[in-house]
């Protein structure tokens, strides 16, 4: 894909992606224990919203922005909302994370053409 294969621009690994995703999961349990008493369904809708909009706006959710990556086009271009709510819903489904390319992007990034990289 004519990025680095390490620093800035590379492709963010697995291990950078599942910490972001457990600090950002571990945010939306928190606020569904204090406003929803760990509802599951409230946990799910408040991680979604918060990937929507951190995504849609920043190109990174918390997590992602802890572990230095950010979501862009192919290009190196920022995110569209659009893009970031589409992702979101494909990554809450969980099975299209799964089915990876050998650049590492799932399912969910490659129908939006993004990449997670390192910044």
């Amino acid at each position: 894909m004519g990025r680095p294969e390490r620093g800035p621009g590379s492709v963010a690994r697995i291990g950078r992606r599942v910490g972001a995703l457990l600090v950002d999961w571990g945010i939306a349990m928190l606020i569904s224990m204090f406003f929803f008493k760990s509802d599951p369904a409230a946990n799910l809708v408040i991680f979604a919203a918060t990937q929507m909009l951190f995504v849609g706006v920043t190109g990174h959710s918390i997590g992602h922005r802890i572990f230095g990556m950010q979501v862009q086009g192919l290009d190196g271009s920022a995110v569209r909302p659009l893009t970031g709510i589409i992702r979101t819903a494909l990554l809450c489904l969980v099975i299209p994370v799964f089915f990876s390319d050998s650049d590492q992007r799932g399912f969910h990034d490659r129908i939006r053409k993004t990449i997670l990289v390192r910044i």
